[in-house]
């Protein structure tokens, strides 16, 4: 019927392939529109089990689980951003070549257009080939990945 790991998509009802860290237990499709769908039902099964009934109304006991929780983790959302801010545009530094005049003259219009999608595409492909979506999972790999292109090349930091 289906080859192994793929299944029909619960939204779509298209048969996919599921990634093999979730496979026994991924019933979507990557398709926005059935990510969304499998978001929404996740939440109502976790809304639905009596001891999660009343975890977003505004009552005394939730005020004070938040506070507990603020205050044993102080500057949370400070730290946070300090962590991705710039991380992969220090990275991705166009070179320069020795040869700009010879590369001016050979170059169309339509590779000028893909020089500006340059970055957004190697931090998509990055992403894609490593199977990541988090910022700092993508940095992360970035980081091994240069350094193995300068140990390959003989340089180093």
């Amino acid at each position: 019927m289906y080859t192994a790991g793929s299944r029909k998509c619960l939204e779509c009802k298209e048969v996919f392939c599921a990634d093999a860290r979730n496979r026994r237990h991924q019933r979507y499709c990557m398709k926005p529109r059935c990510r969304r769908a499998s978001k929404e039902a996740s939440q109502r099964r976790w809304m639905g089990k009596p001891e999660n009934a009343g975890y977003h109304r505004d009552n005394p006991k939730n005020r004070e689980r938040v506070k507990a929780w603020q205050k044993a983790h102080p500057g949370y959302w400070k730290r946070r951003k300090e962590k991705r801010s710039g991380v992969l545009q220090d990275l991705l530094i166009a070179e320069v070549t020795d040869h700009h005049e010879e590369a001016e003259q050979d170059v169309s219009p339509v590779l000028q257009d893909l020089s500006r999608v340059q970055v957004p595409l190697l931090m998509g492909l990055i992403a894609h080939l490593g199977g990541l979506s988090y910022a700092e999972d993508i940095a992360a790999m970035t980081n091994r990945l240069v350094a193995r292109g300068q140990a390959l090349m003989g340089e180093s930091l």
